[in-house]
């Protein structure tokens, strides 16, 4: 278990309320603009992938108003490695639904 004051992998950590309240505008921000991109999308698999994303984003962003850090409780250590990073659910989301907005923004039509 481990607290992530900063961005990720502990990027930025700092213990000012202030930067707190920056990140989870910034996750805010980022939100409304996914989803008013997405507004001119038709595709449910776009929708899912940015579901993931702004999803994961808003639950790290609730994370830091209730308890000034994000909540990392997932550290993959194994047979002799030791991993120094943490992450979490919100983490693993954003990453899937951003690799996959990637990949498959390309399959899109364009209006």
């Amino acid at each position: 278990m481990a607290w992530n004051k900063g961005i990720n992998f502990g990027l930025f950590e700092g213990d000012s309320v202030l930067q707190a309240y920056l990140l989870t505008a910034i996750s805010v921000v980022i939100s409304i603009v996914f989803f008013i991109w997405l507004r001119k999308s038709t595709s449910f698999k776009m929708h899912i992938l940015a579901g993931l994303v702004v999803g994961g984003a808003l639950g790290n962003a609730l994370d830091r108003l209730m308890y000034g850090a994000v909540a990392d409780f997932i550290n993959v250590t194994c047979c002799g490695f030791r991993n120094p990073y943490s992450f979490n659910l919100a983490d693993i989301f954003i990453f899937i639904g951003l690799v996959g907005l990637l990949v498959f923004k390309f399959d899109e039509k364009q209006i």
